[in-house]
């Protein structure tokens, strides 16, 4: 029988037979499906699934002394679901008396189910809020950079995120599309919340075929496909704002910017230009002096910026450029250089982020705002950036700074973690380690024993989509889909809500959380408040009936419009932007009067703590890149044969330059240690001649499984490299990730490493 599902990464048919998942198809409405979902074969009825509700056996056992430490190394013992249910809200019911809700974090981070109403963080969220509220995180470890900085500069990130430039008019308008960071295909197989048709690849590729000129400024030549016959300028990464500060200075010296947008659209630029002169601070960012820090040729430089201004020309910037250290500058530049260019509000020119960081980015569809399960009011009004996770656990009532406004952090002494997995996402694994052995309490709703379920205290096992009904429903998509359960919950799994409104009839909230419906009824009251939003947005959804038997339903089609910026092009008075002065801010004067030395108030170039050539750097040194895997979404079902096909010698692959290999003496295959001083991994060797030679490439997503070598220290076994990213924040104003500023030594490994054993379940022990 074929049931319909949806994921994060498309929509399939899967075929069920004798209860067991046999086959699974992409639909013919998607031009260029994904190979993702081949993950769902085996991902979903697998050894790693947790069958019962499960308590580490150290926390069980110990009341007195929970032995926090063990955690990840532990046995657990399984427990009915009463009894783990009421243990958990006993848990909760402790913390909120000793500390009040601000001791409970609430750990969740988006891509779960593509499912409106089965949504993890929803879900956790609108429970905790119903007793009190909690700490939650805030912006994400994708974007964080970008959504504080461009409200600063241009507009609002969801506004940018959703209604950029489209593909459509890069197609049909542009010239010249360069492109930091490149636009690499492998990233816009996804998109949150679910995508039905991948048009990035189509799109980009009719624009080659028109004639548009690709420019891809990355050191990996494949983040941009072979048939747009991109010019590959292999820069060093972390230099983009050098560059594109040459750039600029090329400009303003051959008198080719636009000097009028830059006095009717934009505030500040003189301050700007005092900087790129010298004039500021006695260095001229002239394109020698870019050239000595990227890497590139002066005269590359010219060039570029010469023909940059003599077409319409759109500049782009991968996601990754903001995931470093003072990620905030290259966004800013970015804008800056657009601006001078004086293209912005032309139909294919102008600037734009993340084209191919996800499937929906310049897509030229319908935006609807499809309704939810409300999350309701967080009591506590407390949130940190999500990436300085670790900050908060280490640093109880300590001080960071944030946008402009110093917070403090909470003290963190229980997290409940539902949806997704901070041991693939954060930086420094092994110093967020030993920070998650200070709470009491970890709880984490999961389907598979992951390295967050084995790094928790108490494990409910939860279903996964196949298993349940839904609706994946976009805003950014126009389709809307039904979720067909297609098999019966492995184990005594339960759904998120299920288990939530356990927790909440334990805890004596059950009708604030259930409202007394059911989830097929949640289903059908979502369906009728996005029917009254259609209505008031000018058409019709069919009723709820019609549209669970039909099983798809496609939003009308919307005009082509003129560019997002073409209002405030024609008259930035009539149609001013987001920011304080509603133009472009080249210099921010709040951004000034935060007094961050380290986010000055224009774009600069700032030298990172590490990089090629820099701080930080030595003969041995190579950069690590540590992108977006093609085989996976982040860390999601690496446990399947999909995903595991793509490892070397059972590690996660790890790309080098082969004459860089020779040197080291490393051959294509083995397995070698990639290392710093914040940890150590393990990972097998493939040869690639398109990579910077002085650059390795690792994904990130390789479950966490950490293993004492003969000298007492921590490898990693899988392949993860963010046991050796530095956890540091891009900046006082973001606070983001800085993933992206890495440098490693790698050398050939002799040792006797077991193989990870993460990809086998933990062991248990019976309860006394």
């Amino acid at each position: 029988m074929r049931h319909r599902t949806a994921t994060q990464w498309g929509v399939y048919d899967v075929e069920v037979n004798n209860g067991k998942v046999s086959a699974v198809d992409s639909i013919d409405l998607d031009p260029t499906p994904s190979a993702l979902g081949n993950g769902l074969l085996d991902g979903v009825q697998h050894p790693l699934r947790i069958a019962r509700p499960a308590i580490r056996k150290g926390w069980l056992h110990n009341p007195g002394n929970r032995n926090t430490a063990a955690r990840g190394s532990d046995s657990f013992v399984e427990v009915p679901w009463d009894e783990a249910l009421e243990i958990a809200a006993a848990e909760l019911t402790r913390v909120i008396a000793e500390r009040g809700n601000s001791g409970i974090f609430a750990g969740s981070y988006g891509w779960a189910s593509a499912g409106r109403f089965h949504h993890a963080q929803s879900q956790l969220h609108r429970f905790l809020n119903r007793i009190g509220g909690c700490v939650r995180a805030m912006n994400s470890y994708s974007t964080a950079a970008a959504q504080v900085i461009l409200p600063h500069v241009i507009s609002y990130w969801h506004e940018m995120e959703l209604h950029q430039t489209t593909l459509r008019d890069i197609a049909q308008h542009s010239e010249l599309v360069v492109s930091f960071g490149g636009m690499p295909l492998r990233n816009a197989q996804v998109a949150y919340g679910g995508i039905t048709e991948h048009q990035t690849g189509p799109m980009l590729s009719k624009a080659a075929r028109r004639g548009v000129e690709f420019v891809s400024i990355s050191p990996i030549a494949t983040d941009m496909a072979d048939d747009l016959n991109a010019t590959w300028l292999p820069a060093r990464p972390g230099t983009d704002v050098a560059l594109m500060l040459g750039l600029a200075h090329v400009l303003v010296a051959e008198n080719l910017l636009n000097r009028a947008f830059l006095a009717s659209h934009t505030v500040g630029y003189e301050r700007f230009e005092d900087y790129l002169l010298g004039n500021s601070d006695g260095q001229v960012k002239d394109p020698q002096w870019a050239a000595e820090i990227c890497g590139l040729g002066a005269d590359t430089i010219i060039a570029l910026a010469r023909k940059m201004a003599s077409k319409r020309t759109f500049v782009n910037a991968a996601w990754a450029l903001q995931r470093a250290h003072h990620g905030e500058q290259p966004y800013w530049m970015l804008v800056t250089l657009a601006a001078m260019l004086g293209q912005v509000g032309l139909q294919g020119g102008g600037v734009g982020f993340g084209y191919a960081a996800e499937g929906f980015v310049g897509s030229d569809t319908r935006r609807f705002n499809w309704a939810t399960m409300s999350k309701g009011r967080n009591p506590t009004g407390l949130a940190i950036p999500v990436a300085r996770i670790t900050d908060m656990l280490e640093n109880p009532g300590g001080p960071f700074d944030y946008n402009g406004k110093r917070n403090t952090y909470p003290d963190i002494d229980l997290i409940y973690w539902a949806g997704g997995n901070p041991f693939h996402h954060h930086q420094d694994l092994n110093r967020l380690r030993k920070a998650w052995q200070k709470p009491s309490t970890v709880i984490v709703n999961e389907p598979w024993w992951t390295p967050i379920a084995r790094h928790a205290d108490i494990v409910f096992p939860a279903t996964t989509p196949l298993e349940r009904e839904d609706i994946c429903a976009s805003s950014h998509d126009p389709y809307a889909h039904v979720m067909q359960q297609a098999i019966a919950p492995e184990g005594d799994a339960r759904s998120d809500y299920t288990i939530f409104s356990g927790l909440a009839k334990t805890m004596g909230v059950l009708d604030e959380f259930s409202e007394g419906k059911t989830p097929r009824e949640w289903l059908r009251n979502m369906w009728e408040r996005s029917s009254e939003t259609a209505k008031r947005d000018g058409f019709e959804l069919p009723s709820f009936d019609s549209f669970w038997q039909e099983g798809t339903h496609k939003l009308p089609d919307i005009p082509p419009t003129d560019d997002w910026l073409a209002g405030f092009r024609t008259d930035p008075s009539a149609h001013p932007l987001g920011t304080p002065s509603g133009k472009i801010e080249l210099y921010s004067s709040t951004i000034a009067g935060f007094g961050y030395a380290d986010c000055p108030g224009h774009a600069s170039w700032i030298e990172p703590f590490e990089r090629l050539g820099g701080a930080g750097d030595s003969p041995a040194h190579l950069h690590l890149v540590s992108n977006q895997p093609k085989h996976r979404l982040h860390s999601q079902f690496d446990h399947s044969k999909h995903a595991q096909k793509e490892k070397v010698a059972g590690r996660e692959r790890l790309r080098i330059h082969p004459e860089t290999a020779r040197a080291r003496g490393i051959t294509e295959g083995c397995t070698v240690r990639v290392f710093n001083d914040r940890g150590a991994c393990l990972a097998g060797v493939a040869f690639s001649n398109q990579l910077h030679p002085d650059v390795v490439e690792l994904p990130t997503g390789a479950w966490f499984d950490t293993w004492i070598d003969a000298d007492g220290q921590p490898l990693e076994l899988a392949g993860n490299p963010n046991v050796l990213t530095k956890d540091v924040g891009t900046s006082k104003l973001a606070q983001g990730p800085s993933a992206h500023t890495c440098l490693v030594e790698i050398a050939l490994y002799t040792g006797d490493a077991p193989l990870p054993k993460v990809y086998e379940p933990p062991s248990f022990t019976a309860a006394l």
